[in-house]
C-alpha cells in the first residue's frame, strides 16, 4: 500500500473547492470571450516587458538580436522536421499560450522565450534583480538535490518540453559527466531558435540575455514528450521544468508514462512546478481578479491546479514508481523526484512530502512580486 514517509508533519488537508461565485463567471466568460485578447492578453504581455526592462533586462535589445540572426523560414523548419516530416501538433497544443495566437507555433515566441524566462525570474527573486532567474533555477537545483536528484557519469538526461533549450543547457553545465542531455520539444520554431542559439553561442558582450556554452553533448530534437520515440529504458534522468502546468491533466499522465518507459531500473523523473497548496498561490488563486491575469495566458492552469495534487499519487500507485519524494523549491513551487524500482515488477511507491515544516507552514517563505509590480521598491 502506498504510504507517506517524512520527518516532517503531512502538509495541510486541501481545502474543497468552491462553485465558483458571480465574479468568477463573468472572468470565464471574459476569458472566452474577445475582451481576452483586446484586454487581458496585452496586460499579462506588458506586465512581463515592464518586469524584464524595470530589472535591467535588455528585451527589446534581445529580440531584434535573436531576429537578426535568422533567416528564419520554411526552410529552416523544415531542417528541424528533418526525415520525420512535417509534425502534426494535438488540438490542446494548439491553443492560445502566453499572450501568443498561435501558441508555441510562431516565430515571436520562440524569441522571446528565454526573455520570459529572465522576467519570471525576476518576479520570483526580485531583490536579485537581473539575476533573479538565476536564484529562481538555483532554488530549483538545491530543492531536487535534497530529495535525491542525482546524474550517473554514463547518463543520458532527457529534458521534456526543452523550448528552446535554456534548462537543457543548464543541465548539461550542472552535470558536466553526463554523456548526453537531449532536448525534446514539439515546436519547431523553438527547437530551430535553440539550436541556432548552440551553434551562435553568444557570449556575455551580446545583447542576448544569457550566455551560451556550446556543448557537443546537448541536443534539441523535434518531438512529442508523450511519444518520444526513444527506447525503452534509455534515459537515467527525465526532467520536466514548468511544463505540465501547461498541459491537459490527461497529457500529464501519458508523458510521465512515457517518462517511466524510457527510464532505466534506478532512473529519475524530475518534476519542476507551480505548486497550489503554497499559501501564496492558494491565496491568488482565491482572487478571481487577480488570478484571471495568470489564467489569460494559460488556457490550462485551472485543470493542473485542480489536479496536480492526485499527480503524486498517480506516479507511485498507477504508473510504478519506487519513490516520490517532493520539497518546496521556492515559496510558490515544488521540486519533485520520482525513483523507478531498481528490479522487478516493484510495489506501490512510497510518497515523501516534505513541503510543509513540522507546525504545517511552507517550508520556503515567498519573495514573489505581487501581480502589479514590475520591480522591487527595495531591488
Amino acid at each position: 500500500a502506498s504510504r507517506s514517509g517524512s520527518c516532517l508533519s503531512p502538509p495541510p488537508a486541501v481545502p474543497p473547492r468552491q462553485p465558483p461565485g458571480l465574479a468568477q463567471q463573468v472572468l470565464d466568460w471574459v476569458l472566452e470571450s474577445p475582451l481576452y485578447q483586446l484586454v487581458l492578453v496585452p496586460q499579462a504581455r506588458r506586465t512581463m516587458v515592464q518586469t524584464a526592462e524595470s530589472n535591467g533586462i535588455g528585451w527589446d535589445a534581445a529580440f531584434q538580436w535573436i531576429r537578426g540572426e535568422g533567416p528564419w523560414d520554411d526552410e529552416v523548419l523544415q531542417g528541424v522536421q528533418g526525415a520525420s516530416g512535417k509534425t502534426t501538433q494535438p488540438d490542446y497544443y494548439r491553443k492560445p499560450f502566453h499572450a501568443y495566437e498561435s501558441g508555441n507555433l510562431n516565430w515571436e515566441a520562440a524569441f522571446e522565450q528565454e526573455l520570459a524566462s529572465r522576467a519570471v525570474g525576476a518576479r520570483n527573486f526580485p531583490l536579485h534583480g537581473k539575476d533573479g532567474e538565476e536564484a529562481f533555477r538555483g532554488a530549483f537545483d538545491r530543492a531536487l538535490s535534497s530529495v535525491g536528484a542525482s546524474v550517473p557519469s554514463d547518463g543520458l538526461v532527457v529534458d521534456l518540453g526543452c523550448g528552446t533549450g535554456a534548462s537543457t543547457r543548464r543541465l548539461a553545465a550542472r552535470f558536466p559527466r553526463a554523456a548526453r542531455v537531449l532536448g525534446i520539444d514539439m515546436s519547431p520554431y523553438f527547437v530551430a531558435v535553440g539550436r541556432r542559439l548552440l551553434e551562435r553561442a553568444p557570449g556575455p558582450a551580446e545583447p542576448w540575455v544569457a550566455t551560451v556554452q556550446s556543448d557537443p553533448r546537448v541536443e534539441l530534437h523535434l518531438g512529442d514528450a508523450a511519444h518520444t520515440q526513444l527506447p525503452d529504458a534509455c534515459a537515467s534522468v527525465v526532467s520536466l521544468f514548468l511544463v505540465i502546468h501547461e498541459l491537459p491533466p490527461d497529457v500529464t499522465r501519458s508523458v510521465c508514462a512515457e517518462a517511466f518507459r524510457i527510464l532505466r531500473p534506478g532512473g529519475q523523473l524530475w518534476i519542476s512546478e507551480m505548486d497550489f497548496r503554497a499559501p501564496a498561490y492558494a491565496e491568488l488563486r482565491a482572487n478571481a481578479l487577480l488570478f484571471s491575469l495568470i489564467r489569460a495566458t494559460e488556457p490550462y492552469l485551472d485543470l493542473y491546479a485542480d489536479s496536480s495534487e492526485q499527480l503524486f499519487q498517480h506516479l507511485a500507485a498507477d504508473i510504478g514508481f519506487q519513490s516520490v519524494r517532493i520539497a518546496a523549491a521556492t515559496g510558490r513551487h515544488f521540486a519533485l523526484v520520482a525513483t523507478k524500482h531498481g528490479s522487478g515488477s516493484g510495489s506501490e511507491g512510497v510518497i515523501d512530502d516534505r513541503r510543509f515544516d513540522a507546525e504545517g507552514n511552507y517550508a520556503v517563505e515567498d519573495t514573489h512580486l505581487k501581480t502589479w509590480e514590475s520591480k522591487s521598491s527595495d531591488a
